[in-house]
């Protein structure tokens, strides 16, 4: 799963590499020959890699392209990718790791942490609380989530702080 803008772009590089790895495996025709087992076996493993990585990529730019003000259906293959639910929809509400510690009662430090690990780390207790944070439910056999009025307003509170101590900062750098 890509969590953030950096490992989108190293993965759009990887798909890339696969592309152009595949373009020159055609290109050899020797090895097809020589090999024509190996040869098949070695692009249909690049076409499996990028189809993952190309996947993968649609997905974060669907969740970046998401309204934070309208609901999302989330997806995961099976209950052992419910850490994703939240990162997932972190993203699609333009949230913060730093926001998101706010909401949820977290040091930054932990929602770091969380998500590096994929809330493998964190308590039942503290992934529940990311949970409501983030409004995710199970509503007739699908994960929903949208971000309830309360944590709408705290969104802004956060934010507005964020922008006036910023501009205090500024406005004192340059006295």
């Amino acid at each position: 799963m890509i969590k953030d803008d950096s490992q989108l772009t190293y993965s759009k590089e990887w798909a890339n590499k696969f592309t152009e790895a595949n373009r020159k495996l055609r290109a050899n025709n020797e090895k097809r020959l020589k090999d024509p087992d190996g040869w098949q076996l070695t692009q249909d493993s690049n076409d499996a890699l990028r189809l993952k990585l190309v996947a993968e990529i649609e997905e974060y730019e669907a969740l970046v392209a998401h309204n934070p003000n309208k609901q999302i259906v989330l997806e995961i293959e099976n209950l052992n990718y419910l850490p994703d639910l939240l990162i997932k929809a972190r993203i699609a509400f333009k949230i913060t790791q730093e926001e998101l510690a706010a909401l949820s009662d977290h040091t930054v430090d932990e929602i770091k942490t969380f998500e590096d690990k994929n809330y493998h780390n964190a308590s039942f207790v503290n992934f529940l609380s990311a949970l409501d944070a983030l409004g995710i439910e199970l509503v007739d056999g699908k994960f929903v989530a949208v971000l309830d009025d309360f944590y709408k307003q705290e969104l802004v509170k956060i934010r507005r702080e964020k922008s006036f101590s910023k501009n205090l900062h500024i406005a004192s750098n340059k006295s």
